[in-house]
């Protein structure tokens, strides 16, 4: 705000000698647990930067629910069964340099549903769902490293801080409901580019995600930082806001418009707004007993994740455009069969639930729900019980939201290890969920530095055979 030098004279005001940095920053101050980054909507005779926008062309999806799973799922012991990678178990494997053995899965996979979909014992649960399931086994991503995969995967680029997922579907998009954030990210990491991940980089600052709750931390007591005002009531609060609305609106005025401090002053309008209407989201009170059951709500092993998908399903409900859910933990470079089991079991019934919930209320049908991690597993270690990291060749999956039910796209080699048939690198994945969500990845744009970026930046094809 450093074009804020003239004086400024205000009525009822005894300094009519301060500046309207100095006004600024006095009344500021008292908005300072106000004051959410990231976070905007209508502030007096502007229009919001998160006002509802047309897409490019009808959308299948009208939002976006991400079950991230930290540190890059085995796809060969959840998802892609090799029987064959099963029959050579303890043959010399293929990692370079030699000493590795190739390891078959310990886990028995079936078929479920009428697609007959290949599913781990693992997930029970999701096994249910097979038939809403599009599974992609060819995922592709560059780096197999995880700051990198993990912030690529979030923003496109592993070397260049770029604007994540969540904030180019806020810009393309908007959102609905204009007293929530339209980007919620739930338990992130704070390592692997932390707030890179859900942030807006050159985007305007409204478009970032708002984090609840952090990895590793009880979700059960977290909350959106400073929702409530301890100082003011609301009547005072509303004074205070109308003032610095004022004061905008005469800047505006005499010196045009300005994004930055017309940024500051919607996030102080949502945020005033925010305090009756986000505790009412986040709190599960009326939720029936059955359906905090069915979300593993109660049971040590399943209460965290499941809250974090139920609450997932409550913002979505609420018109929340974009909302991500991260599980960690899903790096098994040894005690794989006990780890990689904790980690299904944790997060199986959760997600399950939330499939059956948002199809119960009519929800799946355009809300797309993704489901993976950074990158893959080898199907060989140097150690007996582990696996390591592997770029070339993964799974994820994806239901709802416009996608063909009960398909298997793509396919890696005999052993899992890479991606040979139908490959879908994360570029093409980013045009593929703009599409779902009836954005052209071509045409989303924004000029910085002379020049036009995308989330997808000069690659990208959309995989329009696992379009519905």
């Amino acid at each position: 705000m450093k074009h804020l030098r003239a004086p400024y004279e205000c009525r009822n005001i005894q300094q009519p000698t301060m500046t309207r940095r100095d006004m600024l920053k006095t009344v500021a101050a008292g908005f300072g647990y106000l004051a959410f980054a990231g976070l905007s909507s209508e502030a007096a005779a502007h229009q919001s930067s998160l006002t509802p926008k047309a897409p490019h062309f009808p959308p299948r999806a009208k939002r976006m629910i991400f079950l991230c799973m930290q540190g890059g799922p085995s796809q060969m012991d959840t998802f892609d069964y090799k029987p064959k990678l099963s029959a050579d178990s303890g043959k010399a494997g293929l990692s370079k340099g030699g000493g590795s053995a190739l390891i078959g899965s310990p886990f028995h996979f079936d078929q479920h549903g009428q697609s007959g979909l290949s599913i781990s014992e693992l997930f029970p649960n999701v096994a249910r769902h097979a038939d809403d399931l599009c599974v992609i086994r060819s995922m592709q991503t560059d780096i197999p490293n995880h700051p990198q995969a993990f912030v690529q995967l979030h923003t496109g680029s592993s070397q260049f801080t770029r604007p994540s997922v969540g904030a180019w579907t806020l810009y393309g998009l908007g959102t609905e409901n204009q007293n929530l954030p339209g980007f919620i990210t739930i338990s992130p990491p704070m390592a692997l580019g932390g707030a890179q991940n859900y942030g807006s980089a050159f985007l305007p600052a409204v478009y970032q995600g708002t984090r609840i709750g952090e990895q590793k931390a009880n979700l059960a007591g977290a909350s959106v930082s400073n929702i409530q005002n301890p100082h003011l009531t609301s009547e005072m609060q509303r004074h205070q806001l109308d003032l610095v609305q004022s004061m905008n609106r005469d800047l505006v005025i005499e010196n045009g418009t300005n994004p930055e401090v017309e940024g500051i002053i919607e996030s102080y309008a949502l945020a005033f707004r925010m305090q009756s209407e986000v505790p009412n989201v986040m709190d599960f009170s009326r939720e029936s007993a059955a359906t905090l059951t069915m979300y593993g709500i109660g049971e040590s092993a399943t209460a965290d994740f499941g809250r974090q998908c139920l609450m997932a399903r409550r913002f979505a409900e609420a018109g929340v455009r974009y909302i991500e859910v991260c599980h960690a933990g899903w790096d098994q470079h040894n005690n794989l069969k006990k780890a990689i089991s904790a980690n299904c079991h944790a997060t199986d019934r959760p997600i399950a639930a939330l499939l059956s919930d948002l199809k119960q209320r009519g929800l799946l049908r355009d809300t797309l729900v993704i489901w993976g991690g950074e990158f893959g597993r080898t199907p060989d270690s140097r150690k007996e019980d582990g696996r390591d990291h592997n770029a070339k060749g993964y799974t994820m999956w994806m239901a709802g939201g416009g996608v063909k039910a009960g398909l298997a796209y793509g396919q890696t080699d005999d052993y899992g290890y890479q991606a040979v048939e139908d490959k879908v690198h994360i570029h093409d994945l980013h045009a593929t969920l703009l599409s779902l969500l009836g954005l052209d990845h071509e045409r989303l744009t924004y000029r910085y530095a002379g020049r036009d970026f995308r989330l997808s930046d000069i690659h990208g094809n959309v995989i329009r055979n696992i379009l519905a």
